[in-house]
C-alpha cells in the first residue's frame, strides 16, 4: 500500500470534522464586544443539543489537525527525504505554495476589515493586537512564534504559524538524524513535559506519524487483521469509557494525547473502495478544510461589520442565522479552493519547480 494507491478517504472526512469543529467552536466569536464576550449563553446557541461537543470542545479540532498533519507528512515524505529522493527546495516550495496564497489574501482582507470595523467602535472584532508589528509577523507567518503580545488579524492561522517550525524540525531530523520510529516516542516524551503550543504541536505532529509508520508496517503482515480490530476496539472504547466514568477534562486530554487520536488515524487510513462519486465527494470535503479554516474570521467579520453599519443587534442565537454563516461559509471554502487555493498551488509550483524539473507528482491529500 502506498501513497499512490490508497487515497486516505477516511483522514479526509476526519479533517472536515475538524474543521467543522472549529468553525463552530468560533461562532461564539459572534457574540464578542472587543476581546470578551457578552451575554453569551452557551446552551442557548443554535442547535446545541446536537452540537454540544463542537460547541464545548471544538477547540481541539486544532490538535486533531496537528495529528493528521503528522500522519500524512511521515505517510508521503518520511522516506523521499530520508534517502534524498526529495530536495529540500521541492519540500518547502510544496509547503508554500498550499499555505501562503490563501493566508495572504485573508490577511489584508482582514486589515482593511479591521480598520473600517475600528472606526465603528473604537476597537477591533474580537482580536485586538492589528499594528504594524502584528502585520508583519503574520505577513512571515510568524504571529504565533513568541514575539506577538496577542491574538492578531485572522488569528486562527496561530495554529499553522507553529506547524512550520514543525515542519521545518521533521525535514532536518529525517534529511539529517535519524528516521526510526524511536525518534517520534523521544520526541513525544520530551514534549510531555513541556509546555506552550510548539511542544503540543510537536507531540501531536509525531503521534500522527507513528499512526503512518504503523501503517505501512502492517500491510504486509499476516496479523494486519487482528491489529486492525484490537485499533478499532480502543477507538470505540476509549469515549464509551470517558462517558461512563465521567473523567475530568484533563484526563480526557490525556488519553487524547497519547492514544486516541494516533489510533483513530491508523483505523481510518486503511484503504477504503468507494464509488467514483462518493471518492470525489469526500476529496472535495477534505480539500475544503484550509479555506474553511482561514475564511471563516473573516466572514464573521464582514458580516459583524455589516450589522455594526447597520445598527441592528446581531441575532446570533437564531437558528437560521446560523444556518445561514455555517452554509455560506463551507461554500465559500469549497469555491475558495477550487477557484483560487487549487490554481494558486500550481503557479506557484510550475513557477518554482517544474521548470527545474524537481517536482514530484503529489497523489495524497495536503493538510
Amino acid at each position: 500500500m502506498s501513497p499512490k494507491t490508497n487515497k486516505l478517504l477516511g483522514l479526509e472526512v476526519l479533517r472536515f470534522v475538524a474543521a467543522f469543529a472549529v468553525l463552530i467552536w468560533h461562532y461564539q466569536h459572534f457574540s464578542y464586544v472587543a476581546d470578551t464576550p457578552v451575554d453569551l449563553f452557551r446552551d442557548q446557541l443554535p442547535l446545541y443539543g446536537w452540537l454540544r461537543p463542537f460547541y464545548q470542545t471544538g477547540e481541539y479540532g486544532v490538535w486533531v489537525f496537528w495529528c493528521i498533519s503528522g500522519f500524512i507528512f511521515f505517510w508521503k515524505y518520511r522516506d523521499a527525504i530520508s534517502d534524498r529522493s526529495m530536495p529540500g527546495r521541492t519540500f518547502f516550495v510544496f509547503r508554500l505554495s498550499r499555505l501562503y496564497p490563501l493566508h495572504f489574501v485573508t490577511l489584508i482582507i482582514v486589515a482593511v476589515l479591521q480598520a473600517a470595523y475600528f472606526r465603528l467602535h473604537g476597537y477591533f472584532f474580537v482580536y485586538q493586537d492589528n499594528d504594524v508589528r502584528h502585520f508583519l509577523l503574520q505577513i512571515f507567518m510568524a504571529s504565533s512564534w513568541g514575539f506577538e503580545h496577542g491574538g492578531s488579524f485572522n488569528e486562527p492561522i496561530w495554529s499553522i504559524s507553529v506547524e512550520v517550525l514543525v515542519y521545518v524540525l521533521f525535514f532536518l531530523t529525517l534529511r539529517f538524524v535519524t528516521k526510526s520510529a524511536l525518534f517520534n516516542v523521544f520526541v513525544i516524551v520530551v514534549c510531555l513535559n513541556l509546555h506552550g503550543q510548539l511542544f503540543s504541536c510537536l507531540a501531536f505532529f509525531y503521534a500522527g506519524g507513528l499512526a503512518a509508520i504503523a501503517r505501512r508496517a502492517i500491510a504486509p503482515a499476516t496479523s494486519r487483521l487482528a491489529v486492525e480490530g484490537l485499533a478499532w476496539a480502543t477507538v470505540a472504547v476509549v469515549p464509551v469509557s470517558i462517558w461512563m466514568f465521567s473523567l475530568q477534562a484533563s484526563i480526557v486530554d490525556w488519553v487524547f494525547l497519547l492514544s486516541y487520536t494516533p489510533v483513530l488515524l491508523f483505523c481510518l487510513s486503511r484503504e477504503i473502495i468507494l464509488s467514483s462519486s462518493t471518492t470525489r465527494l469526500m476529496e472535495a470535503a477534505g480539500n475544503m478544510t484550509y479555506s474553511c479554516y482561514l475564511l471563516h474570521f473573516p466572514i464573521q467579520l464582514l458580516i459583524a461589520s455589516g450589522f455594526a453599519a447597520s445598527r441592528v443587534p446581531m441575532p446570533f442565537y437564531d437558528t437560521w442565522f446560523f444556518a445561514i454563516f455555517v452554509t455560506s461559509t463551507l461554500l465559500a471554502s469549497y469555491l475558495t479552493y477550487r477557484c483560487f487555493e487549487a490554481p494558486a498551488q500550481a503557479f506557484i509550483r510550475h513557477s518554482l519547480l517544474l521548470d527545474r524539473g524537481t517536482a514530484p507528482r503529489v497523489s495524497v491529500p495536503q493538510p
